[in-house]
């Protein structure tokens, strides 16, 4: 789950994998799967940089929470 800034200033989390896709119009717009939208204060490349950190930090997790006899 990613943190976004609606534009009232409410936070919230966001299922990153739901996301189908993001615009600048000029405001941010989240489109997800499911057909819903919102509309945040992060630019485009905010939320993109904010899914890819969230990605590497479940690899990280995963990759720590297996011991060393597992990784290899």
């Amino acid at each position: 789950m990613i943190e976004v800034t609606r534009l009232n200033e409410t936070k919230l989390l966001i299922n990153s994998d739901q996301i189908e896709f993001v615009e600048e119009t000029p405001d941010t717009v989240i489109s997800f799967l499911s057909g819903k939208k919102i509309i945040v204060k992060e630019s485009r490349q905010e939320i993109q940089n904010l899914v890819i950190l969230y990605k590497k930090k479940i690899v990280s997790d995963c990759l720590i929470f297996r011991g060393p006899a597992e990784q290899a």
